[in-house]
């Protein structure tokens, strides 16, 4: 009998085992969800997040500065993009770290009242750049007005160019090319290095020399009139040496036969064919631009726009830049690079050329002729000189 009554009690005792089992699966399921709110998993952020979140507003403040500095100078700073890079993998690499070494310094207002927005993207107040070997170079020819066209080039903001004259490809080559590169001025991307060296156009191993280091360098030769060029390389040698022979003398090798001294140096300049043919071996036409000597003084913008499309620039230098000067007979700048008063060449250009005996000017003229013919079809332009 004990026995059926347990029997008859039996279902109802699993049913209270069932729901117990259901309270503590619900308790347990609870205290779970009370675990996971308080380790912040249930409307927080975890300290992974909270340390991302801070370097995000870390990094935001960066990019705000940065906008702020831009806008402020008219630059560009380099480097914000290598620590807009490095912050890709802050949070998984320097979580926790702060971010000194990506601040920018505050803006240089002094600067920024400097620099044009002519400019902006392109200049650093932070002195940015790097020397480098220059992308064309002015090699020849010497009178020929190449002191005249460097000035005039360096008003363009996108020029860079070495004052002085290096001679490296004809007497300092021995230094090698790191030496030379170190006499460049700083360039920014998009700006061009250049330099001018006259003497380069007559010196046999300058081409192959030029072209071992690039073959891609432009070349500007600005020309003359072979006769009037020679006359005023005579006239500078005699303002050093006014000791030295007349014109005549020195233009003849036989004044009683009229054979020309094509060893003196300023008649063997002008025979300009003659050397264009060792250039032609090294480089093509279309990377010698042929500047007029004669029109860089009666139209000096026309042939600047000429230079700048060559170097592949935007025509910034115009008739605007220009004035004439009625005492020195050739144009000059209303404001140099760097200053905001007009500048004329200095006062060893446009020295008085010495009374030279018309027969021996026309013998010259006579003797250059074909050879200036020549030149004319070689470069396909016609520079007037025998008219």
């Amino acid at each position: 009998m004990a026995f059926s009554r347990v029997s008859k009690l039996d279902p109802p005792s699993r049913f209270i085992i069932s729901r117990r089992a259901a309270v503590m699966l619900c308790s347990l399921l609870t205290s779970l969800f009370l675990l996971h709110c308080l380790t912040d998993r249930c409307g927080t952020s975890s300290p992974v997040k909270a340390s991302s979140s801070r370097h995000f507003e870390e990094l935001r403040s960066v990019r705000s500065k940065r906008l702020v500095y831009e806008w402020t100078t008219g630059s560009e700073l380099t480097g914000y993009g290598a620590s807009r890079r490095s912050s890709r993998v802050l949070t998984d690499e320097r979580a926790g770290q702060t971010l000194e070494s990506f601040m920018l310094p505050p803006p240089d207002l002094t600067v920024a009242r400097r620099v044009s927005p002519r400019f902006a993207g392109k200049l650093s107040p932070l002195g940015e750049g790097s020397k480098k070997l220059p992308q064309a170079l002015i090699i020849g020819v010497k009178k020929g007005g190449t002191r005249a066209l460097l000035e005039f080039l360096r008003v363009h903001p996108d020029i860079r160019a070495v004052g002085a004259e290096p001679h490296f490809f004809d007497r300092n080559y021995d230094n090698g090319l790191e030496w030379y590169r170190d006499l460049m001025p700083k360039t920014l991307e998009g700006q061009i290095t250049m330099e001018k060296t006259p003497s380069y156009f007559v010196t046999k191993e300058a081409p192959a020399r030029i072209s071992a280091m690039s073959r891609g360098t432009k070349l500007i030769v600005v020309v003359r009139d072979p006769v009037t060029r020679a006359i005023s390389d005579y006239t500078q040698t005699l303002s050093k040496k006014p000791d030295i022979p007349s014109f005549e003398s020195l233009t003849f090798k036989n004044r009683t036969t009229g054979l020309i001294d094509t060893s003196w140096s300023a008649i063997q300049i002008g025979i300009y064919a003659k050397h264009l043919d060792n250039w032609l071996q090294y480089f093509p036409m279309d990377q010698i631009l042929f500047v007029s000597g004669e029109r860089l003084i009666s139209d000096p913008a026309g042939e600047l726009g000429r230079v700048q499309d060559f170097l592949g620039l935007k025509r910034i230098i115009t008739d605007k830049h220009f004035y004439f000067n009625q005492t020195k007979g050739f144009p000059c700048l209303k404001k140099a690079e760097g200053s905001s008063k007009p500048h004329c060449l200095g006062k060893t250009k446009g020295r008085t050329h010495p009374n030279i005996d018309p027969e021996v000017v026309q013998r010259l003229r006579d003797f250059y002729r074909p050879f200036n013919m020549k030149f004319y079809q070689m470069t396909g332009r016609f520079f007037g000189w025998d008219d």
